[in-house]
């Protein structure tokens, strides 16, 4: 296992892409959360009586607690810059032949199924960093009252589930498509404007909520949006708390049949 993690360190570490796009992460994962701090204050420190209802009913979303869940919400809005990443390095793999030399050299395919799968972690780890770290900041930055600075913490680990599962079927894109445009075109339509679409359609138009089971949404769920946008209706906010726990599994149940997928799609597959 070491041997593959050094072999995929050599490979993303001389790969430009991988440090283009991981500097795009780290100005716009504060960046996001920065905005929406901005146009809070700039409407809570108002002195007048807007400000000060607004105040009273939102309470401070990005001190702690609150903010690991603010920021999660905030930040997994860019989840698609590191999924460009996962499709690009597949796709570079049968661009470059470097996944048939890998098997020449003695790797097995279950190896370099693995080491693909490492790859996902890797990334999914540096981009909860990342978030972890600015929700981490901003809180300290931002709470006055009562500190309690890992009520919430728990919402590091659902990011970091959101994340894997949606890098994960990015990562299923890339290896049935092979080609990095076609596959990103196909990534990005999907989780950005046909699923969104075709969930809310299901859900305000035909009053279904089959729309939650869609591949994107499973995994959307386990961070919902946070208590300043949407406390205006309690009930259906504390619905989606409530329903994180489901989505826990949903996304495990998920991301076991899309690695499945993916293995046996590759090992029936002609290097």
């Amino acid at each position: 296992m070491i041997h593959l993690l050094k072999t995929e360190w050599l490979k993303i570490n001389r790969y430009p892409a991988f440090w283009l796009l991981l500097g795009i992460c780290m100005i716009t994962y504060p960046g996001i959360n920065l905005i929406f701090l901005n146009v809070y204050q700039e409407i809570t420190q108002k002195e007048s009586t807007t400000g000060q209802i607004v105040t009273m009913l939102l309470g401070n979303p990005f001190s702690f607690p609150e903010v690991w869940k603010t920021s999660a919400f905030l930040s997994s809005v860019f989840v698609f810059i590191p999924a460009i990443l996962i499709i690009m390095l597949i796709t570079n793999e049968y661009n470059y032949k470097t996944s048939r030399q890998n098997i020449i050299d003695g790797w097995s395919r279950t190896e370099f199924m693995w080491a693909k799968a490492i790859d996902v972690l890797l990334i999914t780890a540096i981009v909860t960093v990342m978030y972890a770290t600015v929700a981490f900041f901003m809180g300290l930055q931002n709470t006055v009252d009562s500190f309690q600075p890992f009520e919430q913490v728990y919402y590091v680990g659902l990011f970091a589930l959101q994340t894997f599962s949606q890098l994960s079927l990015a990562f299923l894109i890339g290896l049935l498509v092979r080609k990095a445009f076609i596959a990103m075109a196909i990534f990005l339509f999907y989780g950005l404007i046909a699923e969104p679409i075709a969930v809310n359609l299901l859900k305000y138009k035909f009053k279904s909520g089959i729309g939650r089971f869609f591949p994107m949404e499973i995994s959307d769920r386990l961070i919902p949006a946070p208590a300043f946008m949407s406390k205006m209706d309690e009930a259906a906010y504390q619905a989606s708390l409530d329903a994180i726990s489901s989505h826990i599994f949903l996304t495990l149940g998920l991301l076991a049949l899309t690695w499945l997928i993916v293995y046996q799609l590759y090992l029936k597959r002609d290097l």
